[in-house]
């Protein structure tokens, strides 16, 4: 595993007023419960809780991400062939709150690196900007950038809202210039949808099953030895796990999409 030895070329890490962690590497593990809690009280000795899970009840936020993919999945299907590079597109929220912010996302893998790139957009607006029709003037120019880019890709595939996807997160975060994050997810749900709507409550909502927690270690550069240890610790070993790809099998399962275009492909 990776340690303060730097196996792998460095990230130069962009500033973000969010604080997002725009290029990085990603370790997912699939783990059970009690070893999760287990790794949570172990690494609250080195990092806390992000500024969002410290305001929340054990320290557990709802995210929900509508994704938009072509007619027959090439995006979901990108993922499920192992693509090495591919990437993915969705509108982020946090919350029901009509005048909140959302957050237009296109993730990218290149290889073994994540680049992350997202605009907010206030929910009032999340039509418009669908749309093309934002003012320039009421986005900075890294945000009209993101955000033609996405409305580019979109045009491209033929891209429209397929599901919404939501899940509990709880979420450890360093605050050193080589930012590691930790995140444990839970309670995995997904929502067949036609409509470019966010939302973390309503109804529509089916459970995914899954027996584990979604594990995923974050970082730009390198991770501490401290981590080296924690890994070794708990004998985690490194898996594949897409949330989008995970719900659109139980939706294809459930009828909501045709099964065919999943039959003999694993989980990406």
């Amino acid at each position: 595993m990776r340690s303060d030895r730097k196996p792998y070329p460095s990230i130069r890490q962009e500033s973000n007023s969010d604080k997002m962690l725009s290029c990085r590497y990603e370790l997912k593990y699939r783990i059970r419960e009690t070893k999760a809690r287990a790794i949570a009280q172990y690494l609250q000795s080195y990092i806390s809780p992000d500024q969002y899970a410290r305001k929340r009840p054990g320290h557990e936020y709802p995210i929900s991400s509508l994704y938009f993919d072509s007619n027959d999945l090439h995006l979901c299907k990108e993922t499920l062939e192992g693509r090495k590079n591919r990437f993915k597109l969705r509108i982020r929220c946090y919350d029901d709150d009509p005048q909140s912010i959302c957050f237009f996302e296109i993730k990218r893998r290149i290889d073994t690196v994540i680049f992350k790139t997202r605009t907010r957009i206030p929910k009032v607006h999340l039509l418009d900007a669908i749309r093309g029709n934002m003012i320039s003037s009421e986005l900075y120019k890294r945000d009209r950038e993101t955000l033609d880019q996405f409305n580019f890709y979109l045009q491209s595939l033929r891209a429209n809202p397929i599901l919404s996807v939501r899940y509990m997160r709880e979420a450890y975060e360093g605050d050193s210039s080589n930012r590691v994050r930790i995140t444990f997810d839970r309670e995995l749900a997904f929502k067949a949808v036609d409509t470019p709507v966010v939302s973390v409550s309503g109804q529509g909502w089916h459970t995914v099953p899954m027996d584990f927690v979604i594990l995923e270690i974050k970082f730009t550069d390198r991770y501490p030895c401290w981590l080296t240890d924690m890994v070794k610790i708990f004998d985690l070993k490194q898996t594949a796990m897409s949330k989008y790809v995970s719900s659109v099998k139980q939706s294809c399962n459930m009828g909501f999409c045709a099964p065919t275009c999943l039959m003999g492909t694993g989980d990406g």
